[in-house]
């Protein structure tokens, strides 16, 4: 009986979890997409301009780019107490007891997955579907980093939101792994990727991380301080420990890789409009 009811609360915290994304982004991504709808048959450029300023604003490059610069800088001026202060703005981890190694690690291993979550997956989902695509893949993303937890309070609630984010980042991820690996050490980002993914909890996040410290070449993932207790995590990359200059060179991969697709995107329509004009 007890099992039963258990079973029962776990299965309403789920429906009421789904219930609750749903109502956080549907309206949102309805609304985005009667607004594209309607400026469209007013004013194709003018619904051109309001899609790229929708992106602008579901792109989380340049907030990335200034919450890991202050760490990378005070790592520099050998200020561990104002680098731990910052990096506590990029993870959920405990920061207070993280030697410079580890503030960078921590740093660096943002910046690589974020470099998924707030920019590569924002813009494979516009790039499918447009405006509403960026807006349902970034609120998405926000509702997994708030509800998609495993803990007592979210691991139910959470659940759904969770799942989506694992489905809408599936493609993105394994696209944002290969873009570092190409603007990286290929070899030993995809070895990284192919032998030491597969060992992390996150579906999506091994890969981005796992190529990501490959084509680095530094080591990350390892032990981290969470509420308290160290968790033992699987080791990623190959290599040195991480630094100042791993954080700077992992924003590098970032920004390197939207100028890759933004190339490799205009290719492609050029080409399709070569194709429809021939």
């Amino acid at each position: 009986m007890a099992r039963a009811i258990e079973s029962r609360t776990h299965a309403d915290r789920r429906i009421a979890g789904a219930l609750a994304w749903s109502v956080a982004v549907l309206p949102a991504c309805a609304l985005t997409w009667l607004a594209m709808h309607w400026v469209h048959a007013a004013s194709p450029w003018l619904a051109a301009a309001l899609a790229t300023g929708v992106l602008y604003l579901a792109l989380g490059h340049r907030s990335l780019a200034e919450h890991a610069r202050p760490v990378a800088h005070a790592l520099h001026a050998g200020e561990l107490d104002s680098a731990r202060a910052a990096v506590s703005r990029m993870v959920s981890r405990d920061t207070a007891a993280l030697d410079e190694s580890q503030v960078a690690a921590a740093a660096t291993e943002s910046v690589l997955e974020n470099g998924c979550d707030a920019v590569f997956g924002t813009l494979f989902w516009f790039a499918v579907l447009g405006a509403p695509g960026a807006v349902l893949y970034r609120l998405a993303n926000t509702l997994d980093a708030m509800w998609g937890y495993r803990t007592p309070r979210y691991e139910n609630f959470g659940w759904a939101a969770a799942r989506v984010d694992d489905v809408l980042n599936f493609i993105p991820a394994r696209l944002t792994a290969l873009t570092y690996a190409v603007l990286g050490d290929t070899a030993g980002a995809l070895r990284c990727w192919r032998r030491q993914a597969p060992l992390w909890d996150s579906p999506n996040a091994g890969p981005v991380m796992a190529a990501g410290a490959g084509a680095l070449r530094v080591q990350l993932g390892g032990a981290a301080p969470y509420h308290g207790l160290w968790e033992q995590r699987p080791q990623l990359g190959e290599g040195g420990s991480p630094d100042a200059d791993s954080i700077a060179r992992a924003l590098w991969l970032v920004r390197n890789g939207v100028l890759s697709w933004l190339l490799a995107w205009a290719g492609v329509v050029l080409l399709i409009d070569g194709v429809r004009h021939a």
